[in-house]
Order: structure tokens, then sequence, then C-alpha cells
């Protein structure tokens, strides 16, 4: 950290990124292609997100090419070499910058770098964050304040998973605890939203997981903020402010959730007196939560109440978050990124409280085989509230295989009486046959290539 401390950013006129296509090292490319300097990156495979970035001028290959990287690249005076820990110890691109002595950081390097530049505003938390930080950065870009944004996900308003307004003094961050990512950051205030425990491959086990939080809440200014979920074991010197739905305890309560006329509305009880039938734009029981804690953070920097309520009712969500695929009469089709119970525990209720008497099917793939194997129970009482359960085999992402935890074995625990296992495309043949009740294709690995199809078949 000493030399990335030691840096200045306008030595470097190239980035070059080892993993270009993921959501969190794409919106740094794309920031450092606005500011003009010159980008390039690898990634595993050509993706949506990889064609928007050639479209916006940035040069991508999917091959690794060692030492034989673009010259220019190898500058090291004038090139910030930027990698993702998601990309294996040995690829040779990443072998090749760790044996020059170049500027090699991690994505949470230099986006600490860059955020201690203003007033970062973190949102962290096991769930919710992609949401609830786009959220909260549409609210602050149509306010008087305005913001810069590092997102995790590509937010409907923006089109992108970048915000930029140079002359606003704040920035929004997703503070991602994956590899204890966020304690890179300097956050002058933040959400939590959760705690619970995930990661288990790097942390260990629940107690280290939520000392990493504790970590991070540590490092909130003390003349900022901390707005948490009520309920959650963490603290900072900064002043806190409680959040949750229908509590006679918390600072700030969303209570009477409601769906009419085709607008979910809450009233909202706040330590200044109460809100009524605020409007949010998107639905979901944890976007109403999500929301709260936006209006806590917002109350706190001053947005008035015209402002806050005109940024929630215009929000329209973040792609593969409760998204809306098709929405008709006799069917709906919703794509969500959930991969944790308890986020699937938030999608499904959500979905009963929208569409009460319909038929709910699920397509659910596991992600990673760790957090299958840590959440096996949870994940199987959480899929058993679905009507019908069509389970994919575990995506691995960055794992070898582990023996004995497979989707065979998640699907003898589930208790829904339709249940079956299948490969994506066969998946993919299966629920398009569905003219009637509510679709939803589930988890964080590679499912998302079948969703436009999915969403062809069913309209």
């Amino acid at each position: 950290m000493e030399k990335l401390d030691s840096i200045q950013l306008s030595t470097f006129n190239r980035a070059y990124f080892i993993g270009i296509g993921g959501i969190g090292m794409s919106a740094l490319a794309r920031y450092f292609n606005a500011i003009g300097w010159e980008v390039a990156g690898y990634d595993k495979t050509p993706s949506s997100l990889t064609d928007d970035l050639k479209n916006e001028g940035i040069s991508i290959h999917f091959e690794d090419l060692g030492s034989t990287v673009p010259s220019q690249f190898k500058e090291n005076d004038k090139t910030l070499v930027v990698y993702t820990p998601a990309i294996p110890k040995g690829m040779g691109e990443l072998v090749f910058f760790q044996e020059q002595t170049t500027n090699l950081f991690k994505r949470s390097e230099v986006l600490g770098l860059l955020t201690r530049q203003s007033l970062g505003l973190g949102v962290a938390g096991t769930h919710g964050k992609t949401t609830t930080s786009s959220m909260l950065a549409h609210i602050l870009n149509e306010s008087h304040l305005k913001c810069n944004a590092f997102l995790g996900g590509i937010a409907t308003n923006f089109s992108s998973n970048l915000v930029l307004n140079p002359t606003s003094e704040y920035t929004v961050i997703e503070a991602d605890e994956f590899d204890r990512s966020f304690l890179k950051l300097t956050p002058f205030a933040s959400i939590i939203t959760s705690t619970d425990p995930d990661h288990l491959d790097i942390y260990g086990d629940a107690s280290v997981f939520l000392e990493g939080f504790q970590k991070y809440a540590a490092l909130i200014n003390p003349k900022g903020c901390l707005v948490k979920k009520e309920g959650l074991d963490v603290v900072s010197e900064a002043p806190t402010i409680s959040y949750a739905i229908e509590s006679k305890t918390a600072d700030y309560s969303g209570d009477n959730l409601r769906f009419e006329q085709g607008k979910f509305l809450m009233d909202v009880v706040t330590p200044s007196g109460m809100l009524n039938s605020v409007e949010l734009g998107i639905p979901g029981i944890h976007n109403a939560e999500n929301a709260l804690a936006c209006i806590a953070l917002a109350h706190f920097l001053g947005l008035s109440e015209e402002e806050i309520r005109f940024g929630l009712q215009s929000f329209r969500g973040v792609k593969r978050r409760f998204e809306y695929k098709v929405r008709t009469e006799k069917l709906v089709y919703i794509d969500d990124y959930a991969h944790h119970p308890t986020e699937i525990h938030a999608l499904v209720s959500s979905v009963r409280l929208l569409y009460p008497n319909q038929k709910i099917t699920g397509i659910f793939q596991p992600h990673l085989f760790s957090r299958t194997r840590d959440f096996f129970d949870g994940f199987a009482h959480e899929l058993s509230e679905l009507d019908e359960v069509v389970l994919l085999p575990i995506y691995p992402a960055r794992e070898e295989p582990i023996p004995g935890v497979t989707s065979d074995v998640l699907l003898d625990k589930i208790t829904s009486k339709s249940k079956q296992l299948l490969p994506a495309l066969d998946a993919l043949n299966y629920v398009s046959n569905i003219n009637e009740g509510v679709v939803l294709t589930i988890g964080a690995g590679d499912i998302d290539r079948i969703v436009e199809p999915l969403k062809k078949a069913l309209s």
C-alpha cells in the first residue's frame, strides 16, 4: 500500500486491465477512457459488456498474450496495470507484469486511490449493495449535489456502471467484501445493508467475516455517518443511523408496504416526521429496505424531501436485479442475480407479495462449490418455496469441484413437488413452453446467457 499511496495518477496516460470484462473492472476502464487515457485489456470471453467497451474505443482481446502484450503498455512509467483477484495466479499476462517493475495493482486498490480524492459514500453488505448504491447514485445525480459513482451493475437510468460529475465532491462506491476489497477504501459515510456470512472460502468462518465488516465500519470518517440495518453488530466512531421495515425502534422505518394502481408505496417514519406514500420505482420488500437506507443517508447529506421522492420514484433498477423481462396479463418473467439463500428469500417473498395467486417457476444456477456446500440447507429451504424448481449444474467460477457437492445433492434436499435438474439448454427449452404464472431466472454465474433467448421464447 505504501507504493500505491505514493503514486500520482497524473504521471500515467495508459491503463491495462487483466479481466476487463468484470463489472467492477469495466467501470474503472470506462473512467480512465473518459479522462483521455489509452485503455486496453484482456478478458476470458466476449460478452455484451466487452462489446460495449469496444464500442467506446477500448481495445480488448480474449487470448492470453503472455509477454507479448502491446508494446506501449510495457512502458512502466506511463502504464497503470489493474487486475482482478478472479484471474488465475498462473495467467501469462499477470505473471509477465508481476515480473516487471511495473505499477500493478488490484482493482480495489485503484478504486481506493480514486475515491480518496473525494467524499466517498460506500455501500457495503452481503446483499443489496448493487441496487442500493445505484439507487443512491441516481437520487444524488438528480439532486443539487450530483455525484460520481463506480457501481457493481449496469444501472438502467445510466445504462452504465459509471457516473461522472467532475464538479461533485461525492463518489458513490460499491464496497465489496470479496477478498476484503472494501478495506482499501476511505469512506466518508457508508450504508451497511447486511452481514450474513458469505465468501467463507476467503474468510474461513462467520466470525472472521463479521470482523471484516467491523474493520470496514471503523474506516468511516467520524464527521460522516454509518447507516446500518437495525440489528447489525457493527459499530463506528461516526454517528450511526438505523433502518428497518416495520420497526418501532429503528431511526427510519418503512411501514404499510402496498401495491396500489400499479405503484409500489410505503410510509416512512423518520426522526423528523412521517413521509406518507413514498413511491418506489422498483417493487419488492428488499427494495423498500434499500430505499430506507438511501433516504437516511440522503437526509444526512441535506437533500430535500422533494429531491428524495423524485429520485426514488424515477429509479428504474439495475440489470439482473429483479429485472422484468416479460410482463403480460397472464405471464411474468423476472431475472435476478440472487446467489445466496437470504437473497432468494427476498426475491421469492417479494414475488409472492406482488403475485399472490400465481404459480412460480424458478430456474436456479448455484454459484461456487464452496458457497453451495456452506449453505446447502439454506438453499434447499428457500428454493422449496417455489412451486416448481429447475436446477442447473453448479457454476464453478474460480473453483475446482468439491467431492459430494453437486446440484444432485441439492435437488434431493428440495421439497417442492415439482423439481428437476437440467443442463442450461434443456432448461431453456422446458421453461419456454410455460404460458402463464411467474418465471424466474436466479443466479450469478453464466445463467445470464439464457435470459434473452428465454425472454424471446416467452414473448
